[in-house]
């Protein structure tokens, strides 16, 4: 999310495992599965829909050409003494005008801007799964490799 692209990888996951369940049917704890992985599938629909920027290019490129017209015209206009009062006020423009123009792209943009969202929510339910799944069964293999893929039996 942070580059703006998505990885294909959740939902073979989710694929893989909503075949894996297909037995599981008759199991009352089935329809809690898979109500679970597809509220997961759609939190993460929601998540990249976040991610990707709604400001097109062609508006931030806009925005910049204004700000930098503005704030030249207006250093242009200030007389060339007795200017100490202007100097300030033209300083204070430029430092609030490009300060919305940072918070407008960070906004847009919450996983990669300048001040970005990192994934410590999912960290955290991921670690505190895997210690989970250790406690309760020492010495058991994981389905995946660090990056998700499936591990070959041994």
């Amino acid at each position: 999310m942070e580059s703006g692209r998505s990885s294909a990888q959740p939902g073979v996951w989710s694929a893989d495992f909503r075949q894996t369940v297909l037995d599981l049917r008759t199991d009352p704890a089935f329809g809690m599965l898979v109500s679970a992985d597809e509220s997961r599938s759609a939190q993460r629909q929601q998540r990249l829909a976040q991610s990707s920027p709604t400001i097109p290019p062609a508006i931030m490129w806009f925005l910049l050409t204004t700000l930098t017209l503005t704030v030249v015209g207006l250093g242009v206009s200030i007389p060339h003494r007795n200017n100490g009062a202007q100097l300030a006020s033209l300083a204070v423009i430029t430092a609030l005008l490009t300060s919305a123009l940072v918070m407008i792209y960070t906004v847009d943009r919450p996983f990669a801007g300048f001040i970005h969202i990192a994934p410590t929510a999912i960290q955290e339910t991921e670690q505190e799964t895997f210690h989970d799944l250790r406690a309760a069964h020492p010495g058991v293999r994981l389905p995946c490799d660090l990056s998700g893929r499936p591990v070959t039996p041994a």
